[in-house]
């Protein structure tokens, strides 16, 4: 099947031109793009505008981590009944921090060196949307037994609410590719993650007296190692197909002080904890307060004056393919005759969409253009022949699932 660089290209370039950060009118443009694209596509395209109130509502709303007044929805389909296939992508990028910092000054224009393109979003996770519209360009000549899906969706960085939505009107399918950026390997299991922040507490005075004070950030360090501990702890075993640190504890956001010469009185710590395969989000919870109030009880200050600690945003699920099941062994014979090397399925120390298709009952993986290291940073760039490679073998996953009478 033909897979045309110069129309992912295009496809790539106009996409990142939309600077679609959560919770932005852009990120309403870009589903605007795929949903008219899809539909030049000629797949049948629900675009639907998302009911705020009513998802905010559902007992098993994921959360999120941005203001939104409006958002929207796409799924293209091939044709009537259950698709056979579900490939989803998300639309939502991250902030692009300081533009001057990105080589030739614009993060939302796509420069090409070297065999990379470089724009924010390209690898988390535009990259993947455009090799999964290129992949419906190559079967469109083809005549398939079976429909197969596409899922475009919002606030995946900030929770899932887009699949939450997706998912609550009904859209299903047999199976579900994700195409997020997997390095050449297939991620079959995720961790799940909670956005956590803690509030300490200090007593400020004049910075050339410290000691008649106590400085918050002082006390934060006590709780910081507890942090580290904790992480260890949670990490010391974890089970295939996981690698090292699959759970980690990282401090995003870091706020303390309003003065250079004085004491800090309060401390404002947000970051991400990750959730185990089989932990409930109570349990995790319970696990990180408990080390924290342990660590508070050892120290005088936090012991009279303990910090507070609240779940703020997105609650990230962990979500795994059931061991065994067909359906990796079926994106590897994908991945395997679209000429890309013979993937793995390993497990990823990050929250996804996946943990909600898997909630739904539909076997889903990630396997997708780019390497997690270069989501959300200055200068991310994805190699062009992964993106193509990728949209070679969700063609072939299409055929090979699409084709047969019975899956």
């Amino acid at each position: 099947m033909d897979i045309d660089v110069d129309l992912i290209r295009r496809d790539l370039a106009q996409l990142v031109n939309i600077p679609s950060v959560g919770g932005s009118d852009a990120e309403i443009a870009a589903q605007r793009w795929t949903a008219a694209t899809l539909t030049g596509l000629g797949l049948e395209v629900d675009q639907w505008r998302l009911d705020l109130d009513e998802l905010r509502a559902d007992a098993d709303y994921p959360g999120e981590e941005v203001d939104r007044d409006e958002a929207w929805g796409c799924v293209g389909v091939s044709g009537p009944g259950t698709p056979a296939l579900i490939l989803n992508g998300h639309v939502d990028v991250v902030p692009p921090g300081d533009a001057e910092s990105w080589t030739g000054g614009d993060p939302w224009h796509i420069r090409e060196d070297d065999g990379r393109w470089y724009g924010r979003g390209v690898c988390d996770m535009k990259g993947g949307v455009v090799a999964i519209i290129a992949a419906a360009r190559a079967v469109s000549g083809l005549t398939l037994r079976r429909p197969y899906a596409v899922h475009t969706v919002i606030g995946e960085e900030d929770g899932g609410l887009g699949t939450f939505a997706t998912l609550r009107r009904g859209h299903t399918g047999d199976a579900c590719v994700i195409a997020e950026p997997t390095d050449q390997q297939i991620v079959s299991a995720n961790g799940g993650s909670l956005t956590f922040q803690i509030v300490v507490q200090g007593r400020s005075t004049h910075g050339s007296m410290r000691a008649a004070g106590h400085s918050a950030i002082d006390a934060f360090e006590v709780l910081n190692r507890a942090l580290r501990e904790l992480e260890t702890v949670r990490n010391a075993t974890p089970p295939p197909p996981f690698g090292e640190l699959p759970w980690p504890i990282s401090i995003g956001i870091l706020h303390a002080g309003d003065w250079a010469s004085t004491v800090p009185d309060r401390l404002v710590a947000e970051g991400r904890y990750g959730v185990m395969p089989g932990e409930s989000f109570g349990d995790a919870k319970r696990a990180f307060e408990q080390a924290l109030a342990a660590a508070c009880a050892t120290d005088p200050w936090l012991a009279e004056a303990p910090p507070t600690v609240t779940w703020p945003g997105g609650h990230f699920a962990a979500g795994t393919l059931p061991p065994g099941h067909a359906f990796g062994d079926e994106v590897v014979a994908a991945v395997a005759s679209s000429g890309a090397p013979s993937p793995r399925l390993v497990g990823a120390p990050y929250g996804s969409d996946l943990r909600q298709y898997a909630a739904a009952g539909i076997p889903t993986v990630q396997y997708g253009p780019g390497d997690i290291v270069e989501a959300h940073a200055i200068d991310e760039g994805v190699l062009i022949d992964e993106v193509v490679a990728c949209a070679r073998a969700y063609a072939e996953l299409i055929v090979a699932r699409c084709s047969a009478t019975q899956i």
